[in-house]
């Protein structure tokens, strides 16, 4: 019987590893972090890809509060208040929603509750701030989602052809 578990075992152990990488690879972790003004701002986010898939209105159904990425929530902190695009947000770690809609309006929410998985608890009474973006059409495929934060304070969102922008400032 001993010799017949060791083996058992071992095959159940390299098939949850085998399970448990390839669904970290699915949608890997990301950071995109800069400084601004001796702000810092963080952005934590899982980075799905397209694969063929339609995304819009599809995977990502417009007018629903999305996490704007895969598995937890994307998360926004900055060590100082900000303003981002006219709007004061104070110190702090916000989940970052959106509610993509068809055409190029982006809704952007900042959620007081930062750890949360998906936006599957997500409830409005959180939000800290709700302001609506307007996004643009890209020429060039983004296949996984991404993030970035330049020098001059902007926050550029870019996945599939879709990609949207967020002024920072002190």
């Amino acid at each position: 019987m001993k010799n017949f578990l060791t083996p058992l075992a071992a095959v159940v152990l390299l098939t949850m590893g085998f399970s448990m990488k390839s669904t970290a690879q699915e949608s890997p972790s990301a950071t995109a972090q800069n400084t601004i003004d001796g702000v810092s701002i963080t952005i934590e986010y899982h980075s799905p890809k397209v694969k063929e898939r339609i995304i819009w209105g599809g995977l990502v159904p417009y007018d629903k509060v999305w996490r704007t990425g895969a598995d937890a929530a994307t998360t926004l902190e900055v060590s100082d208040d900000v303003n981002i695009e006219g709007h004061t947000i104070p110190k702090g770690k916000y989940a970052l929603f959106t509610i993509p809609q068809k055409g190029d309006t982006w809704t952007v929410i900042l959620s007081n509750k930062a750890d949360q998985w998906g936006a599957f608890n997500y409830k409005q009474e959180d939000d800290f701030i709700r302001f609506d973006v307007k996004g643009s059409r890209t020429v060039d495929l983004h296949e996984s989602l991404q993030f970035d934060i330049t020098d001059e304070g902007i926050i550029t969102f870019a996945w599939e052809y879709k990609t949207f922008s967020l002024k920072v400032e002190k």
